[in-house]
């Protein structure tokens, strides 16, 4: 039973795509937490250094330290991504990179929550080439999963989770669906309840959504302006901070 857990990595994990109405995110680590918190029956510490449009390097370089530092009884990282998205990706780099993370965070004596993220691809330009890449770096880590003091889920693989249901408009980022799945699959990984509220196995059940379509209007809202940003060197994170630098209570019975 784990009483605190802090996350790095990048939207994926900051939550973009599960927004509230008062325009911070929510997403799946946060319901971690509160599944974390439901099982232990008491409050929970919880942080969230996480942030958007981050690369793996930056991910290690600026945010790993920092959650080993709070000492957490389990950090969940993932990262890579980003990189995914670049024209050019250095494949074993980044794996390597990856590696030495969750050993890094092992030999912290934290248990390493590992997660590959879930797959957009069907939705995507150019879905195949990121698909490809995707399954080749979650191959080159599956090792790791053997690991004393590693949990790995693998969303990656996660076929259901690439219906059309459970991605937000910019078909790139999970909505607050994606997110209770990807929740749902930590918190089975780790033996734990998965809060019948969620609703989760119930959409699971349901016909799958309509074929994905890319439209005129997609491209202008969405695959532009984040071409606009690779082209400037921009990205979604600067000038963005952690949304839960420190580790904060999370109560069992904290709204959803």
């Amino acid at each position: 039973m784990f009483h605190s857990y802090a996350a790095i990595g990048d939207s994926f994990t900051e939550g973009v795509g599960d927004e509230l109405p008062d325009g911070s995110v929510r997403g799946w680590a946060d319901f971690v937490a509160l599944g974390l918190a439901a099982a232990a029956r008491e409050p929970i510490g919880y942080a969230n250094l996480a942030i958007r449009g981050r690369k793996l390097g930056p991910i290690v370089d600026e945010q790993l330290e920092a959650a080993i530092a709070l000492q957490p009884e389990v950090i969940s990282f993932n990262g890579g991504g980003n990189d995914m998205l670049r024209p050019r990706m250095p494949e074993e780099l980044v794996a390597g990179r990856f590696r030495q993370a969750v050993h890094r965070i092992r030999d912290a004596g934290i248990h390493v929550l590992m997660l590959s993220g879930a797959n957009p691809t069907e939705h995507l330009p150019l879905g195949r080439v990121f698909d490809a890449r995707g399954a080749r770096l979650t191959a080159q880590l599956n090792d790791l999963a053997e690991l004393d003091g590693v949990t790995f889920v693998d969303n990656f693989s996660d076929v259901g989770l690439r219906d059309i249901r459970y991605w937000s408009a910019d078909k790139l980022h999970l909505n607050a669906l994606g997110h209770a799945r990807v929740a749902s699959n930590v918190l089975t990984a780790l033996e734990l309840p998965v809060p019948a509220e969620w609703g989760v196995a119930e959409v699971a059940t349901a016909p799958p959504g309509p074929r994905s379509r890319r439209t005129a209007a997609y491209y202008r809202q969405h695959v532009l302006p984040w071409i606009g940003r690779r082209l400037t060197g921009r990205s979604s994170g600067d000038r963005r901070t952690a949304k839960r630098p420190t580790l904060e209570p999370v109560a069992p019975d904290a709204a959803a």
